[in-house]
């Protein structure tokens, strides 16, 4: 993954997302050989010179202004989020040989003690490229019951959302809205492969994916990116039947570090009701626990 390449491709696939006529620009009926507006169109509709958007798009360019990202930014009728995805992508640093190899992604003490003491409301933690690196008990019931519950312990049975959103049965029939979940994912993982662009694990994850899942390699080429800060769900649960769910992802202050996806539902519902019972189901029973008497020595 280059971030050179990122930039291009998502200058490129905004660019021919825009006709003419949407920007208020006349053709006078000429054909066109390829869709959306043209580099010199764009360049005029940001202020810039056409070679310079030129340069720029082709990632030859390295130094723009916050003034003329925005600017380019306005012509393409970039929102928040993609606005902040070009900035990203446009002060991404030259890469200088072969990145180190991440670092295993672990759990701080904080973040397991809020897990727990969310242990009635489905949570699960994810990395920074959607693993499980932890859940508790109703967001392993919610999210993936029909997985190994400690999984997640283990860094090399991990699941994954993304690949469990495009690969695994369950989760698909999950979702009533699939695909709207689909493009959530795929536009957030934009935005890290956006951070981080020299992520070799991240790299072989897209990787897989565009290879084992068509709907992903489309969405993925479409370089839509999505921060899903808050979302609500339709999901149709084995056990519980249908909840409306709002799934919130909280996010450390630093932003690098794992994130907190929690499901709740609106108080009195019949969404409530359903989390309530998930979370009965999935409380741990009295055979779980250890007897007190189970240590002491017999005579």
């Amino acid at each position: 993954m280059n971030e050179q390449g990122h930039l291009a491709e998502f200058l490129q696939a905004r660019r021919s997302r825009l006709r003419p006529e949407d920007v208020g620009l006349r053709t006078y009926g000429e054909r066109r050989r390829v869709p959306g507006l043209r580099r010199e169109e764009l360049a005029m509709l940001a202020g810039i010179s056409a070679p310079y958007y030129t340069r720029l798009e082709q990632g030859q360019s390295r130094n723009a202004s916050r003034e003329v990202l925005d600017a380019v930014a306005n012509a393409l009728r970039l929102d928040d989020s993609e606005r902040a995805h070009l900035h990203t992508l446009a002060g991404a640093p030259r890469r200088r040989g072969p990145g180190a190899r991440p670092r295993p992604e672990r759990v701080t003490p904080a973040t397991s003690a809020l897990l727990a003491a969310l242990d009635g409301t489905p949570a699960v933690v994810l990395g920074r490229r959607s693993d499980v690196l932890a859940w508790n008990r109703p967001g392993h019931g919610l999210f993936a019951g029909h997985l190994d519950p400690d999984s997640p312990n283990d860094p090399g049975r991990r699941p994954n959302m993304a690949g469990l959103v495009f690969l695994d049965a369950h989760t698909r029939d999950l979702y009533a809205d699939w695909p709207a979940k689909a493009r959530a994912v795929v536009g957030s993982l934009r935005l890290t492969a956006g951070r981080y662009p020299d992520d070799p694990l991240l790299a072989a994850l897209v990787g897989e994916l565009t290879m084992r899942s068509r709907e992903f390699a489309t969405l993925w080429a479409d370089h839509r990116v999505l921060a899903c800060d808050v979302a609500d769900y339709e999901m149709r649960h084995p056990l519980v039947g249908t909840v409306t769910v709002t799934q919130q992802t909280l996010q450390s202050p630093q932003g690098d570090g794992p994130t907190l996806v929690v499901a709740t539902a609106d108080p009195g519902s019949p969404s409530a009701a359903a989390l309530a019972l998930l979370a009965h189901a999935t409380a741990p029973r009295e055979t779980d626990r250890p007897h007190r008497g189970a240590a002491t020595r017999t005579a």
